[in-house]
């Protein structure tokens, strides 16, 4: 018996829109990571682009756990001496971009260091509000929310 190997002419990808409005960042991340990744295929090959373009609405009203908004520093470095930035997770939520807390998580769960994880995480669009131009792929609506009470930060 031989395994079988999907081709990259075969793969078939397929748009998925997820409502983060109330949902745990973390566990988010984690599922969006899969997907992009193709796991959750029973034909996953890890050298073939297999998963899906995933469209995230509502990530301004994602919701962070504990004391993560205060804690949670995000660095970066502007390339000259001494050139350290800093910004807590709160600052960037209720900031300009509030998008991006979950972009960087999505992008640290994905593979370090590969063109093939980079073009996986190309097919990733993050949106603050409730509507995105991607209503022509006619994506399927997953209902992140109802798969597990944990997915939903208790009030």
């Amino acid at each position: 018996m031989t395994t079988y190997s999907v081709k990259p002419a075969e793969a078939v990808n397929k748009w998925v829109v997820i409502d983060a409005e109330g949902v745990v960042v973390g566990r988010l991340a984690s599922y969006v990571a899969k997907r992009l990744r193709g796991k959750h295929r029973a034909d996953y090959t890890p050298h073939v682009d297999l998963g899906d373009h995933v469209v995230i609405i509502n990530a301004a009203k994602a919701v962070l756990t504990g004391r993560k908004l205060r804690d949670k520093i995000y660095y970066r470095h502007t390339g000259h001496p001494g050139g350290i930035k800093e910004a807590s997770a709160g600052s960037i939520m209720n900031g300009r971009f509030p998008e991006r807390v979950l972009e960087a998580a999505v992008l640290r769960m994905m593979p370090r260091e590969s063109s093939l994880s980079r073009k996986q995480y190309g097919k990733l669009r993050v949106y603050p509000g409730a509507d995105h131009p991607h209503t022509a792929q006619n994506p399927e609506v997953v209902d992140f929310k109802s798969r597990n009470t944990k997915n939903v930060k208790a009030a």
